[in-house]
């Protein structure tokens, strides 16, 4: 079934094995301690996929709001190889330089699979650390042949970034810059996955959002950590986005997310309101409290996600879904809306034209902005959606001739 992508796996290998030499390499303690660190977040994203693609069906999925299984179903597994042959050839690099990959690390992914929604956010954040990572660890490589294994690396882990932005309903590139992680902050976000294996790198103190609605902007975001006991008086969120050179420094009892901010977010708790800089080789860490976390601001919907999810999560069952290719989609503004029912059920009784504007109107859940109806007749505009006035016209006739 991957036969092509196999092949296409294979010659990467290759290019990589000569851009890391076979022939055995004298590299320093810190190129060795980079590899080794980059293989386990490799593990850790490999295995990650396997187990979610291992655990849920294609009802999953549907169920799930996307339009077809097999989406996400064959995206995820394509991600997964990838990683699985990152492994590969990081593991490949160490030997050829006399070391050894990490052992006993153990995965533990239960918290981030108890559905395919959960699984889905955490695969975007997965991938989004691994992109940072990479990120961050260029300053730290000395050996020049590494640094362009590993920047081989990163291109990929960002289109698989892209990739998962599309499937959970994000922009597909928020922003012209990404964020790089030292391994310290890479560990606050991973290392709850870890366990079982030292890799010689302390780990800032783990922070966890602990709001239960989608974050968008305007939420005040509330946290929780080990480091933080009592008082948060004096206590600073600080927001890290890619295109700025500073974090937003507010105060933690007011970290409200920004009205104009979308994508993903690095947040950090700090003792003072000093700006952290946007730079793992000059980003100060003495007044470092707790952090960082990532959190992703889905506040800017783009047309290319309807291709692949619905609004039919709410309804909880995959015969609702469409396929995309069956769907013929029409945008319609609320007033357009309303008078498509209006003339639906024009000169028909009163229970003519309760019947059909119940017939009419799709209800599933609470309607989105540019949300798609579950029946995939109409796209529309901040109001419930309605089926087509093709559909409430015989709806309208139907309940009329009953009457």
């Amino acid at each position: 079934m991957y036969s092509t992508s196999f092949l296409y796996a294979l010659a990467s290998s290759a290019m990589l094995a000569s851009a890391l030499p076979t022939r055995m390499i004298k590299r320093s303690d810190g190129d060795i301690q980079v590899l080794q660190f980059a293989d386990v977040l490799e593990q850790l994203e490999s295995q990650f996929y396997s187990a979610g693609l291992a655990k849920f069906q294609d009802s999953d999925f549907t169920a799930a709001g996307f339009a077809s299984s097999q989406a996400p179903i064959q995206q995820l597994a394509s991600i997964q190889f990838d990683e699985a042959q990152h492994s590969i050839t990081l593991q490949q690099a160490l030997k050829d330089s006399g070391a050894s990959p990490v052992e006993g690390c153990q995965f533990n992914f239960d918290a981030a699979l108890t559905d395919v929604a959960t699984m889905a956010a955490t695969a975007r954040t997965v991938e989004l650390v691994g992109v940072s990572a990479y990120l961050g660890a260029a300053t730290l490589v000395e050996d020049k042949n590494i640094l362009n294994a590993a920047a081989s690396i990163l291109t990929i882990e960002a289109r698989h970034q892209t990739v998962l932005n599309l499937l959970g309903g994000g922009t597909t590139v928020p922003a012209s810059f990404d964020v790089g992680l030292t391994p310290s902050e890479v560990l606050a976000i991973a290392g709850s996955f870890i366990s079982g294996c030292d890799l010689g790198i302390p780990a800032n103190a783990a922070l966890t959002v602990t709001n239960t609605d989608t974050v968008m902007p305007g939420t005040l975001l509330t946290f929780q950590s080990d480091a933080i006991n009592g008082s948060t008086d004096g206590m600073f969120c600080q927001m890290l986005l890619g295109a700025e050179p500073n974090s937003i420094a507010l105060p933690m009892a007011e970290c409200v997310v920004p009205a104009d901010l979308n994508g993903p977010v690095a947040i950090f708790i700090t003792s003072d309101d000093q700006p952290l800089l946007n730079s793992p080789i000059n980003r100060a860490t003495t007044q470092l409290v707790a952090g960082p976390t990532m959190a992703f601001v889905d506040s800017k919907q783009e047309e290319l996600s309807l291709l692949v999810k619905t609004n039919n999560a709410a309804s909880g069952s995959s015969s609702d879904s469409v396929s995309v290719e069956s769907v013929s989609t029409q945008t319609v503004s609320p007033e357009e809306a309303s008078s498509i029912l209006a003339s639906a059920t024009a000169g028909a009784g009163d229970s003519a034209s309760t019947a059909a504007a119940a017939a009419a109107t799709v209800t599933a859940g609470t309607p989105s902005p540019n949300g798609a109806s579950p029946d995939g007749k109409l796209i529309v505009n901040g109001l419930s959606t309605v089926a087509d006035s093709a559909t409430a016209t015989a709806a309208a006739a139907s309940a009329s001739a009953s009457a």
